[in-house]
């Protein structure tokens, strides 16, 4: 009798994806800022490599907190700047943890223990991002 369509519900952020927006935008800032805070004595006997890094690390922080406010704003493309930011800081601390850039304290052979712990982060965000409903209705 009627012809009415029905259309899938957005139902806006919440869930994971809340939770993901608040990694973006809480989370990333302060380990990033709490790395600096470390490292920043060290910017006078490093010097250009050191100041670099840092600098790739505030450009990366920055655009996972222009990921999230994409997110939580409903913005076409939001999903994949998401992704891209998950994999921007997935290769930067693959950089950082494999190479003698950012001074560290971690104990002989627990390298390969944060990168792994690095790619599953990123890596299971992006499986998130790609197969969920919540993500599929909100952003379609």
């Amino acid at each position: 009798m009627n012809d009415v369509k029905c259309e899938p519900v957005k139902s806006g952020v919440g869930g994971w994806l809340l939770v993901l927006c608040l990694l973006l935008l809480v989370w990333q800032p302060v380990s990033f800022g709490l790395l600096a805070s470390n490292v920043i004595d060290d910017l006078a006997t490093r010097g250009l490599t050191l100041a670099l890094g840092l600098l790739v690390r505030v450009l990366v922080t920055a655009f996972g907190i222009a990921a999230g406010l994409a997110l939580l704003n409903l913005k076409p493309g939001a999903v994949t700047m998401a992704m891209v930011s998950l994999g921007l800081t997935a290769a930067t601390d693959i950089v950082i943890y494999t190479t003698p850039l950012f001074p560290n304290d971690r104990p002989p052979g627990a390298t390969p223990v944060h990168v792994i712990a690095s790619l599953a982060y990123s890596g299971i965000w992006m499986w998130y991002l790609v197969r969920s409903k919540r993500v599929r209705q909100t952003f379609s």
